[in-house]
């Protein structure tokens, strides 16, 4: 059979530990017996980022902004343990934050249903798509360690010369830590615009939250950006019957735990990437959640919602075996054929990334599925456990 093929290179970013043994497999089980892969390739793995001084990361978001669609592994984000464990040179930032800040786009995340998989939350029928800011906040921020008595000002400096001051805090002897964190107004808004769009496209209500009552003018900022740019969008949204709602985050977390789902809840940057985890588990696993950075030109970047799974991986480098689901992965490809495929008119491509979905999903819906799964699983025919390969390998027999 003729594999299929495509024309302009889809960006693929390889990533680390479990995700990483996974992605080589899903490539070699589910993608080349039938693709002619066209990718170009970036190794995001830790050791290649320290090799390259995370140069790397950058050409990876750059080759999106070229080429408009990309695939991408799980990576590390190292903390001071994974500096010493990898011998780094400097603690690099989130390789998600440098790509986000680069297509200055917005993370949309949404569960993948499967019948038999009963989610902890009951009332939850329809799926719950996190929005989240993928630009700036605590992500690109600035932080100083005090090691005595200092005072912490916040400055800034115009460039007209005029000067604004404020005191942070004045430390005692014991000193303490500081940090300082931005957004743009057009960042801000670019994320509001995203949000609207993506809730006229898929049909949904839109929920906004922040705290506006504490960070009064950063957070007050999103709020008064997300109205003003609503009034440009309110008569669709009511020709549609769909409503766009602001609430303050921990009243939005009461009302989402009590809802039937089906809506867009939209969050800045660290509520999103938090609630995410929750919304994910809370449908049945982290890792049957689908994750897609949207760029305010329409570059699209898929991924897994989920880590690297370290645990499993050095339970694979003693020779152990896992039961590792490698499902949002899956998805982080089809969803990215997908694209490709409607971007270049290309039936074949786009019926082979649904078919690969649909064989993914009916492998759990009769019952064959990894670990995770098994403990949540009420389907009508028996869970059967499988580890991480023998999952996939089943999945290539559906397809």
């Amino acid at each position: 059979m003729e594999k299929i093929s495509w024309k302009t290179p889809i960006v693929e970013m390889q990533g680390d530990e479990m995700t990483r043994i996974l992605w080589d497999k899903i490539k070699e089980i589910l993608l080349k017996p039938h693709l002619k892969l066209n990718t170009e390739f970036y190794d995001l793995g830790l050791n290649e980022r320290e090799r390259t001084k995370d140069a790397v990361t950058t050409k990876a978001a750059e080759a999106i902004k070229k080429y408009g669609v990309g695939v991408k592994c799980a990576t590390i984000t190292p903390n001071v343990q994974r500096v010493e464990e990898y011998n780094l040179s400097e603690m690099w930032r989130s390789p998600n934050g440098t790509i986000r800040a680069v297509l200055d786009g917005t993370v949309f995340r949404a569960p993948i249903l499967v019948k038999g998989i009963t989610p902890y939350v009951p009332g939850w029928t329809k799926p719950i798509t996190v929005a989240r800011h993928a630009y700036g906040d605590v992500y690109r921020s600035g932080e100083i360690v005090v090691s005595g008595k200092a005072k912490a000002e916040l400055k800034l400096t115009y460039a007209d010369g005029k000067t604004e001051a404020k005191t942070i805090f004045d430390f005692d002897e014991g000193g303490g830590v500081v940090q300082g964190m931005y957004n743009t107004n057009a960042s801000i808004e670019a994320f509001a615009r995203s949000c609207f769009n993506y809730a006229l496209d898929t049909k949904q209500d839109l929920w906004f939250a922040t705290k506006d009552t504490i960070s009064k003018l950063y957070d007050g900022a999103f709020k008064a950006i997300f109205a003003r740019v609503f009034e440009q969008y309110k008569e669709r949204f009511d020709k549609l019957g769909i409503k766009y709602e602001y609430s303050l985050i921990d009243d939005s977390v009461a009302r989402v735990m009590r809802s039937s789902g089906g809506f867009i809840w939209a969050l800045k940057n660290y509520d999103g990437d938090v609630m995410s985890d929750m919304v994910a588990t809370a449908y049945g696993s982290l890792a049957m959640m689908t994750s897609v950075l949207v760029s305010p030109d329409g570059c699209c970047e898929y991924e897994a919602a989920h880590g690297t799974v370290t645990r499993h991986y050095y339970k694979h480098l003693n020779g152990e075996t896992t039961s590792t689901n490698s499902v949002a992965t899956i998805f982080a490809w089809s969803g990215a054929l997908k694209k490709r495929a409607q971007t270049e008119g290309n039936a074949a491509l786009e019926n082979f990334a649904i078919r690969l979905e649909k064989a993914t999903t009916d492998c759990i819906e009769n019952g064959f599925m990894t670990g995770d799964l098994v403990g949540i699983y009420h389907g009508e025919k028996p869970a059967v456990k499988l580890d991480s390969f023998a999952f996939l390998e089943k999945i290539a027999e559906n397809l």
